[in-house]
């Protein structure tokens, strides 16, 4: 019996959800409301700005976001203002009926480049680097 009504109600929610409008939207639109929305959240909480500023926002079909995101910490940062951002998008292109897809991507991730990483790099081009940080023991900290 329990079964049943959950079925019941899981019919009665996508019926209703296909009332809804569905406009059209671009690629553009997208990326104007995200740019938007990352700009009012780094005034309001830089931390959760700064682990999703560097999603990236693609419109897939018409129904469908697919956002890329570059590991699952800051994913876990974006669930907590996923609703703002996309009540706010959906009310504004009045297309209530989006799927979002999260695809992850490693190669999103920012390195702080301190100047021990930078020497590295530079020693792995030119090892006379090396044999010169051997000899003078170089305070790169």
């Amino acid at each position: 019996m329990l079964q049943q009504t959950e079925e019941k109600e899981e019919a009665t929610e996508t019926t209703a959800k296909e009332h809804l409008p569905s406009n059209h939207f671009t690629e553009t639109d997208l990326r104007t409301e995200w740019q938007k929305f990352l700009t009012e959240l780094k005034k309001r909480d830089i931390i959760i700005y700064s682990a999703i500023s560097s999603f990236i926002l693609q419109k897939k079909d018409e129904n469908t976001i697919e956002i890329t995101y570059p590991s699952d910490s800051a994913k876990s940062e974006f669930e907590k203002v996923r609703a703002d951002f996309f009540n706010h998008f959906m009310h504004k292109v009045s297309h209530f009926n989006i799927a979002v897809e999260y695809k992850n991507d490693v190669t999103l991730k920012k390195e702080i480049m301190t100047k021990r990483k930078i020497f590295d790099k530079f020693a792995e081009i030119n090892p006379v680097l090396k044999e010169l940080d051997e000899i003078f023991k170089f305070d790169l900290n």
